[in-house]
């Protein structure tokens, strides 16, 4: 593959907001590709939380066209940033996290991302190698290299200084700490999302003070949730977990609103755009449905996640279940066992099973009233109104996608 047509591949599906430092970054990028030897990579992921989305995604798909391209790709944990917390797309502080819960969250994001890159081509560090342990003389000539209006200038801190919202300084800080990742793993492309082009461009303000070739900034487009209005997030309840069971997958997927359906095919698939036109030729021209579209969608998503025969049996169940309203026959079970009688109370069984409803868990005796005031906790095929016995052989359902058989 020659240099135009990596670039092509590489630069695909990028956003910047400006066509003219688009056109620069893919310049720079081919000038990089043309001296023959492979590019280091990196896409840093702050573990704030425990699970990754289908947002994270996107980042990481594009990590693996680099891998197969033949390059050195860096899964940069933020195991010092994440202390801090990224506050570009935020209008307030992000809560503090401590270093345990970093720590167990690193672990979770590992595993999940090898879901997406290749585990024998992917290093894996943290920036707290390096962060944890900088001298304030370091640290004084990095903060040297940026003034407090260039901050300011940030759409979220603007806001938040106009209103008279509290800005830390130490959330000022993580762009800077950002951009000295790019020095120290000597960053040819740096990888994140459209939100993170401030932080990225830090990076290769540092490293020209080190006297480094700057890196490519590469920025990806941010997906919207479930609703189809604001970005993924699990804080908004408009998430698709990628540890979720492909049944609940697919269900999430098909209830997209149709005006999400195109960004989810460009950025989760590997449906080409012109393969992409003739499946909306088809609808336009009455030989397609816009449900099988969407089944279409949820199939690529799922087979490239798990596998085609999981992304098979999961179209079976959401056509059984859903569009002719059958009972699926393999459901999850719950046994009473020896110590329960032959019935029990329905909260007690939804607590322990912690089934949900979106982002709504029966983790306590009040979710469950919640959950069974919102009508959403059917048993039998009947809509409950309160905490009931339930016995051998009754079948519970919560919310869409989650079915529970009580056996012996």
């Amino acid at each position: 593959m020659n240099i135009q047509e990596q670039s092509k591949i590489l630069m695909n599906n990028t956003e910047y907001g400006d066509e003219k430092l688009k056109i620069n970054m893919q310049k720079e990028l081919e000038k990089k590709l043309s001296e023959g030897r492979p590019l280091n990579i990196y896409c840093g992921y702050d573990p704030t939380a425990v699970d990754l989305t289908l947002g994270h995604i996107i980042t990481m798909r594009k990590l693996r066209e680099f891998q197969e391209l033949g390059h050195n790709v860096t899964f940069l944990i933020g195991g010092f940033t994440g202390l801090i917390g990224d506050p570009s797309d935020k209008d307030k502080k992000r809560p503090m996290l401590s270093h345990e819960q970093l720590k167990n969250n690193a672990k979770e994001y590992t595993r999940q991302a090898y879901k997406i890159l290749d585990p024998r081509l992917t290093t894996i560090r943290s920036n707290e190698e390096w962060l944890e342990n900088l001298s304030s003389k370091e640290f004084i000539r990095l903060c040297s290299k940026f003034t407090v209006a260039q901050f300011l200038e940030r759409d979220n801190f603007s806001k938040r200084w106009k209103s008279n919202d509290a800005i830390y300084l130490s959330e000022f800080l993580y762009a800077l700490m950002q951009g000295y990742d790019a020095v120290k793993l000597a960053s040819d492309v740096q990888v994140g999302g459209s939100d993170q082009l401030f932080n990225l461009m830090a990076g290769r303000i540092l490293q020209r003070e080190f006297n480094q070739d700057p890196q490519v900034v590469m920025t990806l487009p941010i997906l919207v949730g479930t609703d189809g209005k604001i970005r993924m997030s699990k804080s908004t309840g408009n998430f698709i977990g990628l540890e979720e069971p492909p049944n609940e997958m697919f269900g999430k997927i098909m209830s997209i609103p149709d005006n999400a359906v195109e960004s989810y095919f460009k950025l989760l698939t590997s449906v080409s755009d012109d393969d992409f036109l003739k499946l909306t030729k088809a609808i336009d021209n009455k030989a397609m449905k816009k449900i099988d579209l969407k089944k279409k969608l949820a199939v690529e998503i799922i087979t490239g996640l798990f596998s085609i025969s999981e992304a098979t049996q999961s179209e079976k169940y959401f056509e059984e279940t859903f569009q002719k309203r059958n009972i699926p026959s393999i459901m999850n079970e719950y046994s009473l066992g020896y110590q329960e009688s032959n019935e029990c109370k329905l909260s007690k069984i939804l607590i322990k099973t912690q089934l949900s409803n979106g982002d709504k868990y029966a983790s306590s005796l009040s979710e469950v009233r919640r959950l069974i005031s919102q009508n959403a906790v059917s048993v039998n095929g009947l809509k409950i109104d309160e905490d009931i016995e339930v016995k051998i052989g009754d079948e519970i359902r919560v919310g869409r996608y989650k079915f529970l058989r009580i056996i012996q």
